[in-house]
């Protein structure tokens, strides 16, 4: 019987745009405080898009420092799988446009709309292609311009969300430093919780829509906390505790950045200590797909990942939707 091909990440590129929004600003545009953001969420700023500059120009700039990294052309890239709730435009989907943008000609893709766990979920879609033997160097991006879905007169939701992208590239791994497992769950009765009303088939864009503003970002911020709390470690110790493992042989956890208050009860009940936990939740904001590909480029730049390190991922989102993989980091 054929030996089993794993995955791995083999490059990793991150973009972020150069404008900020910090809590001072908001604190102008808002009935907020600096103090009450920082003790809410844990965010001091976020980079927000200028105007015209959509989710394929930050996936394009991430991409291209992946593959950069690795040393190879965008015509290599076989597929283009992009987490974004955020796309250009409803159709064709923004992998089409990035595959354009990047010259990545002879490459396929989608995108897929999972909210906060949607970078989870095309990790594992495009590590699935790889380890099936169909590809042998995958695009998988996170991104999001959640500037363009949010109501700015809406201090319950402006001041979470920030803009940005990261890419990684999956080939096939010639060792143990890989993705190990995964775990994904959707409960789609918590849809109602977090959501964008308008825009879609249900509701379509109308005078009556613009009006009550539905197509910004709405929030019941009490479930979704509670959801999050629960669902972020529940589902980390189950991929843990299927492979082995125990919260004290992880090397590196890397959770979405949406709440510094959900990501420390995670990592209390998993018995992380903050060494063990990247959290730049404060320079960037939620920036919902691109958290965890820009969560990955932070603890690389400040020497916390290393090649064979133990990497847990974890993720809740919109939808709701749940993820968490398991890797050992690869370079």
């Amino acid at each position: 019987m054929a030996n089993l091909v794993r995955a791995k990440i083999s490059a990793l590129g991150t973009y972020v745009p150069p404008r900020l929004l910090t809590n001072a600003d908001l604190e102008k545009m808002v009935e907020t405080s600096n103090e009450w953001i920082l003790e809410r969420t844990g965010i001091r700023q976020r980079h927000i898009v200028d105007k015209g500059v959509a989710t394929s120009h930050l996936a394009v700039e991430a991409s291209k420092k992946a593959l950069a990294e690795r040393g190879i052309s965008a015509t290599d890239v076989e597929a283009i799988f992009l987490g974004t709730v955020t796309p250009d435009m409803m159709f064709p989907a923004t992998a089409c446009l990035v595959q354009d943008k990047l010259g990545a000609k002879g490459a396929w893709g989608f995108d897929i709309s999972a909210a906060c766990s949607g970078f989870v979920y095309a990790l594992q879609t495009g590590a699935k292609f790889v380890e099936s033997g169909a590809h042998k160097k995958v695009l998988v991006i996170g991104a999001d311009v959640m500037s363009s879905i949010i109501d700015y007169t809406d201090r319950a939701t402006c001041v979470i969300f920030g803009d940005g992208a990261g890419a990684v590239l999956i080939e096939p791994a010639d060792n143990g430093n890989c993705l190990i497992d995964f775990i994904h769950e959707v409960d789609g009765s918590g849809g109602c919780s977090l959501n964008m009303p308008a825009g879609g088939s249900l509701n379509p864009a109308s005078h009556e829509t613009l009006d009550k503003k539905m197509h910004y970002v709405h929030q019941d911020g009490q479930a979704v906390f509670k959801y999050a709390v629960r669902k972020m470690a529940e589902v980390s110790e189950k991929v843990l505790q299927r492979n082995g493992f125990t919260g004290k042989d992880v090397n590196l956890f890397v959770p979405h950045q949406a709440n510094k208050r959900i990501i420390m009860s995670s990592a209390d009940r998993l018995g992380l200590k903050e060494d063990r936990i990247i959290i730049n939740i404060d320079e960037y904001g939620n920036t919902t797909a691109g958290t965890i590909p820009l969560a990955l480029d932070s603890a690389r730049q400040q020497g916390r990942l290393k090649k064979g390190d133990l990497v847990l991922i974890a993720s809740v989102g919109a939808g709701f939707t749940v993820g968490a993989a398991l890797l050992r980091w690869a370079y």
